[in-house]
């Protein structure tokens, strides 16, 4: 099937899932600029592989969440592809073994978000599981609940059931590579300046990076970034996430929202990875989408 057929095809449910996500129906325009000719390269590469693992990175703010909602409709729909979703958040370790973290290593890792704050193994045995499943396998998809900051209960995560031909793994620091241990000695910001004077919590996550994480993207076969303008606009996105979840929850009780200086805060964990990341990642990524300001995967 040429790809203006497939096109004309896929028109109508893209922009059904562009209704349910409540986008803007102009996107539909990314089904021929992004989706087909992505799609068209994973199937390919399945010609040489039984389970194409899709890594894609993107910092907070990039629309991870989105893209793989269009692209699981691409391939299922367009290609006759079985996909799964997972995502490297899924993977983060409960709050207790966060704080045993804290307690032995560095008390900046009781907040999820570095390397170091996953369970690692369990991506990698998820991932492992998928590839050798028979049609009958049922392999559990880990899921985590940010609301209440612990993984689901196992009896709530995804069932997946047969081998997918397709995996798209997401997540913010997904395929980064460790920095050169030069780099770490100078802070980037005032929490590390003031928290990690002696570069313990940025050594030890950058650590993991080179040792149980490299393990985990070693399973990648194509890695894909959404590369976002600029840090300082994924603070800007965050805090305005913030902003308006305040003006809508103002009031109620029992609802937990971050001021302007606890996302600050919040988002300092994220400062060196995501710097390192927009500096470094761009030049392998096997395919690389820039996102302007507004959120929009933009080609020209």
């Amino acid at each position: 099937m040429s790809n203006e057929a497939l096109a004309q095809r896929l028109r109508v449910p893209f922009m059904l899932k562009l209704k349910e996500l409540m986008l803007d129906e102009s996107m539909v325009e990314d089904l021929t600029r992004v989706y087909i000719p992505l799609a068209e390269m994973i199937k390919i590469g399945l010609a040489t592989e039984q389970m194409h693992v899709i890594g894609i990175n993107g910092a907070q703010g990039a629309g991870k969440t989105t893209f793989c909602e269009l692209m699981k409709l691409t391939l299922e729909e367009g290609m006759g592809l079985r996909v799964a979703v997972i995502g490297i958040d899924d993977l983060y370790m409960s709050r207790a073994d966060r704080q045993q973290l804290a307690a032995t290593v560095h008390p900046l890792f009781a907040t999820r978000g570095v390397p170091g704050t996953h369970y690692v193994q369990l991506g990698i045995d998820t991932l492992e599981q998928l590839a050798g499943a028979t049609g009958s396998t049922v392999t559990l998809l880990p899921r985590f609940n940010k609301a209440t900051d612990e993984p689901l209960p196992r009896g709530q995560w995804e069932r997946f059931t047969g081998r997918p031909d397709v995996v798209l793994f997401e997540g913010w620091c997904m395929g980064a590579a460790p920095q050169p241990l030069g780099d770490l000695i100078e802070p980037v910001n005032d929490l590390e300046r003031t928290e990690d004077p002696d570069a313990v919590w940025r050594s030890y996550a950058n650590l993991q990076l080179k040792t149980t994480y490299a393990r985990l993207f070693d399973k990648i076969s194509l890695l894909v970034m959404l590369k976002v303008p600029s840090f300082e606009k994924v603070y800007e996105w965050r805090e305005l996430q913030e902003h308006k979840l305040r003006m809508r929850t103002k009031g109620t009780d029992g609802l937990r929202v971050m001021s302007e200086a606890e996302v600050a805060r919040f988002i300092a964990h994220y400062e060196r990875l995501t710097r390192w990341i927009l500096q470094e990642m761009p030049g392998r990524a096997d395919v690389l989408f820039p996102v302007n300001t507004n959120h929009r995967i933009c080609l020209d």
